[in-house]
């Protein structure tokens, strides 16, 4: 996938986010700046967030209340110890989690995730989206095609 501006990012964020469930998993990975802030509060608003999302580079989790909570996670910081946040409190807390730089946490993540890829290109993002397990594979399905 592609988008032009922080604005189709958003949105394709929030085309997600409409279609999340309890105990869904985001993995973001990009370079600094790639958008995976802005892609997260798109997804905030199809989970009907309306709180201002930050990113939670500096605090490691912020936590947001909509139709779902949002464990909102960037574990760039802590160098893929897992072991240094409680990290199961999140992934089965009965909400949304997403993780930036989540691929640092190896082993730890769960059997079934969906991973994005942003990629910055010129002005505008490639995405890259990769399903781990049964249910993210019907998520990027749903996602991709309308389903």
């Amino acid at each position: 996938m592609y988008t032009k501006n922080e604005e189709e990012l958003q949105c394709l964020g929030e085309r997600l986010g409409c279609l999340l469930e309890k105990n869904d998993v985001l993995i973001l990975t990009g370079e600094l700046g790639a958008g995976k802030t802005t892609f997260t509060k798109g997804l905030a608003k199809g989970l009907q967030i309306t709180q201002m999302i930050k990113s939670p580079t500096y605090t490691i989790v912020r936590e947001y209340e909509g139709r779902l909570p949002l464990y909102h996670l960037d574990v760039y910081r802590i160098e893929g110890d897992a072991d240094s946040i409680d990290l199961d409190e999140f992934l089965f807390g009965g909400g949304v989690t997403v993780i930036e730089w989540g691929h640092l946490l190896g082993d730890a993540l769960p059997d079934t995730y969906l991973e994005l890829e942003i990629l910055k290109e010129e002005d505008g993002r490639r995405l890259n989206f990769q399903a781990k397990g049964l249910r993210a594979e019907k998520l990027l399905e749903e996602l991709q095609h309308g389903v």
